[in-house]
């Protein structure tokens, strides 16, 4: 599955335990629609939580605002709340992230090796 939106905050990275790194950072996605007898469009934006553990040096050029072009699936999360309410959310897992903007030859300079970018890890958690 491919997405394309805006960040909607900068990118966090956080240090498991095991001392593995996930970025974690969020997108708005606008779309719009035009119902039947209606002259304006209807605007709507979806928020969706992203997670990508590949490389977490991308966590730095992930910045509020930037556009991104992620591919990867669709997760999802559910927990029961202090009150006992059911609770569920997605998260996006990203395989493969673009950034739009020009800031791609800046992060190939930081990564040891480009490939690392977007070669899967074999010990993800999901």
């Amino acid at each position: 599955m491919e997405i394309v939106g805006r960040l909607t905050a900068d990118a966090k990275v956080s240090t498991l335990k095991d001392k593995r790194q996930v970025v974690n950072f969020s997108i708005a996605i606008n779309d719009s629609y035009k119902p039947k007898d209606v002259e304006q469009p209807v605007k709507i934006t979806n928020y969706v939580n992203c997670s990508y553990w590949i490389n977490p040096v991308i966590g730095e050029y992930l910045k509020k605002g930037s556009l991104v072009e992620l591919s990867g699936r669709i997760g999802v999360n559910a927990w029961t709340n202090a009150e006992g309410e059911a609770k569920a959310s997605l998260t996006f897992h990203v395989n493969n992230l673009k950034l739009h903007g020009g800031v791609t030859t800046t992060i190939k300079e930081k990564v040891t090796n480009a490939a690392d970018i977007t070669a899967p890890m074999e010990d993800l958690p999901f």
